[in-house]
């Protein structure tokens, strides 16, 4: 492929990217999953207009999730990952990052870029987390988009690290607790203990209960700015100090610091930009993160310098085999919370 159409695929990513969004949340993919359609009956099926969905197909088809003999379409391999309930399934992210209110925020990158401010502030007025407060629809299509992340990577997490030498793991920001679900199911002898916002943690009885693990995992709404819950072996944070700048990072770690035990650890899992086995995933995940939620990834050493200033000290790291990695901190010595 020459230079000038390779460019000018990256100039139209977007157009890519908000053609998955639609299908995302049409649910093509599961429509799909019992065998090949014709446009008017995907149109039929999710109330679209069928001319319409036929070009959206056809595009689909260009990219590889779809094929089709001429009148009929089918899942590829990669559009039966695309299912909603396929394992480590995107379609739930695909839902969330194509929502207006991500798509105007992004729009606003060249504003970050010039003035290291965070866009969607910029854009909407105020903070992504105060946004989806008023926008219990959007904080729910969020909420699934994370499950899934959560669930992509639970089992790499699960099988790189030894939980099973602590009582009780606390998941600090845990959303509806698929991370901390497969954690209880991979080690039948740890209590959990599943902390984040009351209106996000109200939707994980069902999954906790479906884990087969409610019984030994207790669920606290509040804010970690506040306080967490006390009396944990180990204070779980996945993907939760990546959302946020330094200062509000330290002060959530701080938090944490004050309800753990000597003995406790802190484990946060997190991307790596000197260590990630997908350079361009983290690097844009970066990207994101300033537009979105004014945090950013960081390095081995940038981590090791925040958990200092929080009293820890980073004892050890663990790649997981996916994306994130598994950072160990201990309480430093002599430091006061």
């Amino acid at each position: 492929m020459d230079a000038s159409r390779q460019l000018h695929r990256l100039v139209t990513g977007y157009q890519v990217s908000q053609a998955v969004h639609v299908a995302a949340s049409l649910g093509l993919s599961d429509l799909l999953a019992d065998g090949p359609k014709t446009a008017a009956e995907l149109a039929e099926a999710t109330g679209a207009d069928p001319g319409s969905l036929t070009r959206l197909m056809r595009a689909l088809v260009t990219v590889g999730l779809y094929v089709s003999d001429g009148e009929r379409f089918a899942n590829t391999e990669l559009g039966d990952a695309f299912r909603i309930d396929a394992p480590r399934s995107v379609a739930g992210w695909a839902r969330a990052v194509g929502r207006q209110h991500h798509w105007q925020a992004y729009a606003s990158l060249e504003h970050s870029i010039r003035t290291g401010e965070n866009a969607f502030e910029a854009v909407h007025g105020e903070p992504v987390w105060a946004y989806f407060a008023k926008h219990p629809d959007e904080q729910t299509i969020f909420a699934a988009a994370m499950t899934d992340l959560s669930r992509a990577v639970a089992d790499a997490v699960v099988e790189a690290y030894d939980f099973g030498r602590f009582g009780t793991v606390v998941d600090v920001g845990g959303g509806r607790g698929m991370l901390l679900a497969a954690v209880l199911s991979g080690y039948p002898s740890v209590n959990g203990v599943l902390f984040d916002q009351s209106d996000v943690v109200a939707g994980a009885h069902e999954l906790l209960s479906a884990a087969g693990v409610a019984q030994r995992c207790r669920v606290v709404g509040g804010s970690f700015f506040d306080a967490v819950p006390e009396g944990g072996d180990a204070y779980l944070l996945k993907s939760v100090i990546h959302d946020w700048p330094d200062a509000e990072s330290v002060e959530i770690l701080r938090t944490c610091r004050r309800s753990m035990p000597g003995h406790g650890r802190l484990l946060l899992v997190e991307q790596l930009l000197d260590e990630s086995p997908d350079p361009v995933r983290t690097a844009f995940s970066d990207l994101t993160m300033l537009v979105m939620a004014g945090g950013q990834e960081r390095t081995t050493d940038e981590y090791r310098s925040l958990l200092a200033t929080a009293g820890f000290d980073l004892t050890s790291t663990a790649a997981t085999g996916s994306d994130v990695f598994i950072l160990e901190a201990a309480l430093a010595p002599g430091r006061n919370p």
